[in-house]
């Protein structure tokens, strides 16, 4: 008999795409027995979206957000064997998605799966080469590294009981779970046979400050980890003429010309910040991390593309290296 599946969803502000989420999860050929909404202040029609769903809506206050107290609420509510994790900008591509990150559970040993992203069509090129680098092609049934994300994975419920995500981090609340998972014995698979389309389009300011926040977090996780303004520079321009190679290669470098700088920039300026940060993170500074638009704004809307599966939830052109097996 296989393990019940809650899963719990992060949203705030996402009319555009939680409807296509909770359409592909009642589509699944191992459904959920359980969907928990955590909202963290949302003012835009995301609930009412939410509503016409078999779900549970629980709500945070914005004031006291971070993604660790979020998880935490949503996994507190979850009855599930097993909690599937998503963001509500992310969507599954094939209806097989929750029961293949389900599948290395079979293993007691196993504490987190997690699955592939792919961008949508509209995504900026460095985004995709990003999606690219962290989610491949090929599957890792035994990852020896805590890296994960919470946007499309899955953990056990009795390990979360054991150690809880960490509300306390500014980011990558995700990795330090993971690497408290590792730590206590537990293993980690990636499953790149699982993946969801992850809709990230952002302004300058967002991907500043969510490099930013994410630098902080990495710093604290991981104690010993520094980037000064020359290696900041430095990884800046090497990851700029990577893009534009593998851009020159696939025909986009005319209209990423300009784009692909102001990505880079953007994230390196947000990651040295970050490690330049001393001290705890004030009241003020963690509103603007988690709420950088101010609470009442919502994100640009999107649409997405494939990869392998049973039954195509979304028909849509595949994007380069989508799909294909190793």
């Amino acid at each position: 008999m296989s393990e019940s599946i809650s899963v719990v969803i992060r949203c705030f502000n996402e009319e555009e795409h939680i409807g296509r989420l909770l359409t592909g999860l009642l589509k699944q050929s191992q459904p959920p027995s359980q969907i928990v909404v955590v909202d963290s202040g949302s003012t835009d029609a995301t609930l009412a979206i939410a509503a016409r769903f078999p779900v549970e809506i629980h709500r945070i206050d914005p004031q006291q957000f971070s993604f660790g107290r979020s998880l935490n609420n949503g996994c507190r509510a979850a009855s599930g064997d097993l909690i599937a994790i998503a963001s509500a900008h992310v969507y599954p591509l094939y209806d097989s998605w929750l029961a293949l990150l389900a599948a290395p559970f079979a293993d007691p040993s196993l504490a987190l799966a997690y699955g592939r992203q792919v961008a949508d069509k509209t995504t900026a090129y460095s985004e995709r080469q990003i999606l690219r680098h962290w989610f491949p092609e090929r599957s890792d049934p035994d990852q020896q590294h805590p890296f994960c994300n919470n946007a499309n994975a899955m953990v056990r419920r009795t390990v979360w009981e054991q150690f809880q995500y960490d509300e306390s981090l500014t980011g990558l609340e995700d990795l330090a779970w993971a690497n408290q998972a590792l730590q206590s014995g537990y293993r980690i698979a990636y499953v790149a046979e699982a993946p969801v389309v992850h809709i990230h389009h952002q302004s300058w300011a967002q991907i500043v400050n969510r490099y930013r926040r994410e630098a902080v977090a990495h710093r604290r996780i991981m104690h010993d980890q520094r980037m000064g303004r020359i290696e900041a520079i430095r990884l800046a321009t090497t990851n700029i003429a990577s893009d534009y190679v593998h851009a020159a290669r696939e025909g986009e470098l005319l209209r990423n010309l300009l784009a692909i700088p102001r990505f880079r920039a953007a994230q390196f300026r947000g990651t040295y910040s970050g490690f330049a940060q001393h001290g705890e993170v004030s009241a003020a500074l963690r509103r603007h991390f988690f709420y950088p638009l101010g609470i009442g704004r919502s994100r640009a809307p999107a649409e997405p593309p494939p990869s392998s599966g049973r039954e195509i939830l979304y028909e849509e052109v595949p994007l380069p290296g989508v799909g294909r097996r190793q």
